[in-house]
């Protein structure tokens, strides 16, 4: 899961996306990058590099970064390690320049490779979006009117990309000087919303980007969400163009309203902060008989922060209980979750919670996160808070067991680590030290959703794409 964004029409295009990243930075933490189009040399400018927004650009690379067209790009990494190869933007000169980033992941990598390889492409990386600009460059190599760069060519360049390529991905991207594209897989899983801007000079600016949080910031009115399989472009002069390439279901991630979107943004016409209560009401209607049927009572209910707090908040108000904040965090710690290697999530959650010990002493706790992976950080917490003289500890999570492998750019590829897989609730809370864990089910999840459909994966193990290539 990654954040990107791309704006067209602005004198400081790579100024605004670089904003624009660091409102994204949540959703990823490994490296930033931007690309940049000069129109009156027809150059790219790039800079990129391993870190955070703030630590990789100073104000001479942005200024650096010339040009009214700039895409960006902020990296959580789903596949292997951390490498500088790997990072994005990306672009290739010919037989059209074309510069993209990406968010997502492809599930049927290596067999798609596999065939630019050998068709004598050669790669530079492991990313998915270097294979994408291959398929694409293959694409417009073999049309007619190359040198256009019309919209029917990047149509049909992109319809190339969505018959070949499977998974859940975004992508925004420069066609040299001439326009910014953009599009969607064909069940739209990975998200990607439109905004645009009326300048002082009358002209209209464009904003594409991962979020609306973003869009707001920058002062860009949300138009839409592009559509699942939707190509858009937009040319130099501002014109805008789209198409729908498929007609397949809408299958957004249902993970962008659980943790990954900021509480501000809205995805799919349902704002995420609205989501998140929701979710904390159902499960907090869903516990009620559980407790009294096992003559379970709680002093205090608490989030584990920062996404789980809405939903802790109205847990607390359907069962009538104390909400307290019993964890403080270390905001200079980054998120666990996305953080590269188990080694490093356990060392992140060890610095990322401190306790106000009077709310805990002597207290059953019930505390409420938004999900449980790994359990890695939910082991850690109620080791801390026993350590800190609670009495019990309970654990509720928002998002229903996760017991699936997601192949669509989250990084649990592995069945092994989920620590749902193959146990109930009794047997996760046994490892994690609990006196109790509590799920919402997928019901939950659609009802809070107002009925959207949504990929859910990861908790069912129905897959929208045939799980193989590199995702096996």
């Amino acid at each position: 899961m990654c954040g990107i964004v791309g704006v067209m029409g602005t004198a400081n295009a790579s100024h605004e996306v670089h904003q624009a990243l660091l409102m994204l930075q949540h959703r990823g933490q490994d490296s930033a990058g931007i690309l940049s189009v000069d129109a009156s040399s027809g150059k790219f400018h790039l800079h990129k590099e391993l870190g955070q927004v703030s630590a990789v650009f100073e104000k001479k690379d942005l200024d650096r970064l010339r040009g009214h067209s700039a895409i960006g790009h902020t990296r959580y990494s789903t596949i292997g390690e951390v490498k500088e190869s790997d990072l994005q933007p990306m672009a290739l000169s010919l037989p059209v320049g074309i510069g993209m980033v990406h968010n997502g992941n492809v599930s049927n990598y290596a067999e798609v490779r596999d065939k630019l390889l050998a068709n004598r492409r050669f790669f530079m990386s492991d990313n998915d979006v270097e294979m994408i600009l291959h398929l694409m460059a293959e694409s417009f190599a073999g049309s007619d009117a190359v040198s256009k760069n019309t919209f029917q060519n990047l149509c049909d360049s992109v319809k190339t990309v969505l018959s070949t390529v499977e998974g859940g991905y975004s992508v925004i991207g420069l066609l040299g000087a001439d326009g910014m594209f953009a599009f969607r897989d064909m069940h739209g899983i990975r998200p990607l919303v439109l905004g645009h801007r009326i300048e002082a000079d009358g002209s209209t600016s464009y904003c594409l980007t991962s979020e609306t949080c973003a869009l707001k910031f920058l002062g860009y009115e949300v138009d839409r969400d592009l559509k699942p399989g939707e190509v858009l472009w937009i040319d130099r002069q501002g014109k805008l163009q789209t198409r729908n390439l498929t007609e397949k279901k809408s299958l957004p991630c249902m993970f962008e309203w659980i943790y990954f979107s900021s509480a501000d943004s809205t995805q799919e016409n349902k704002n995420v902060y609205e989501v998140r209560l929701k979710l904390g009401e159902l499960l907090g209607e869903r516990m009620k008989p559980l407790m009294k049927l096992g003559g379970i009572e709680f002093d205090v209910v608490a989030p584990v922060p920062d996404t789980s707090r809405p939903a802790a908040i109205s847990l607390a108000e359907t069962l009538k209980i104390p909400f307290r904040e019993v964890l403080i965090k270390n905001r200079y710690v980054q998120r666990s979750f996305i953080t590269s290697g188990q080694d490093r999530r356990q060392l992140a959650v060890g610095l990322k919670f401190s306790v106000i010990d009077e709310l805990v002493q002597g207290k059953r706790v019930l505390l409420v996160d938004d999900s449980i992976v790994r359990g890695t950080t939910s082991k850690k917490i109620v080791e801390l808070l026993k350590h800190h003289g609670a009495k019990e500890v309970y654990f509720a999570s928002t998002c229903p067991p996760i017991m699936h492998p997601c192949y669509y750019g989250i990084d649990f590829p592995n069945p092994e680590e989920l620590i749902a897989n193959g146990r109930n609730a009794d047997q996760v809370a046994e490892i994690l030290g609990a006196d109790g864990v509590f799920y919402s089910t997928i019901d939950d999840v659609s009802t809070a959703l107002s009925g959207l459909g949504f990929c859910n994966a990861c908790l069912s193990g129905d897959y929208a794409y045939p799980v193989r290539g590199r995702a096996s």
